[in-house]
């Protein structure tokens, strides 16, 4: 999945970045305002901080919906991610030299299959990102995470029915809505450095 080439990825890696600094030096500050002539489109959007070289999860909230322009979107899940996941205490100015940046562009979703033996089937790590909802209850995993734990198909699948607070065999079920979506990856290899893109393969 192309949304954006390897130019505009870094643009918005840097407009992440950009907006929490800003943010850390001046709180009234809301960050770099990108070209109202670009990035108008609107995707859903995750902004993810690692800490480094660790790659450990220090922070990470977006957009499952197309719910604002992408220039727009970049700098608010930014600043979530820094300062609002409720999961982390706020980033501190030190932390900053100290984690990489990760944007997530999110295509459209869609069901993932009827029966469980099609939603195993058309699962593919790596590539699916999975969303879940049932009665209130909703999960959403970017695909990145199956590779980073290392999970086999079964154990994504049970991993976010718990992300979702729903039993681990949920996804089983046909009344359990179950969706993928595929995501186009953008990542400091370091602090500050060089953004590259990141493929299935490579992650």
């Amino acid at each position: 999945m192309e949304i954006y080439g390897i130019k505009k990825g870094r643009v918005l890696v840097k407009a992440a970045r950009g907006a929490i600094l800003g943010y850390l030096a001046d709180q009234a500050y809301i960050g770099p305002q990108l070209d109202q002539g670009s990035f108008n489109e609107r995707y859903g959007l995750f902004v993810t901080l690692e800490r480094y070289p660790s790659g450990y999860l220090r922070g990470c909230i977006g957009y499952l919906y197309s719910v604002m322009a992408v220039r727009r979107s970049i700098t608010e899940a930014a600043l979530e991610a820094a300062f609002g996941d409720p999961r982390f205490p706020p980033l501190s100015k030190s932390e900053m030299d100290e984690v990489t940046v990760v944007v997530s562009i999110l295509s459209k979703h869609g069901p993932l299959g009827e029966s469980w033996k099609e939603r195993m089937s058309n699962l593919v790590l790596g590539r699916h990102g999975l969303i879940i909802s049932h009665a209130g209850a909703t999960g959403l995993l970017l695909p990145d995470v199956a590779i980073k734990e290392n999970f086999s198909k079964l154990e994504f699948l049970e991993a976010v029915c718990t992300k979702a607070g729903l039993p681990g065999d949920s996804w089983k079920k046909r009344a359990v809505l179950l969706q993928c979506f595929e995501t186009q990856i953008f990542r400091e290899e370091e602090p500050n450095g060089t953004v590259i893109e990141v493929h299935a393969s490579t992650q």
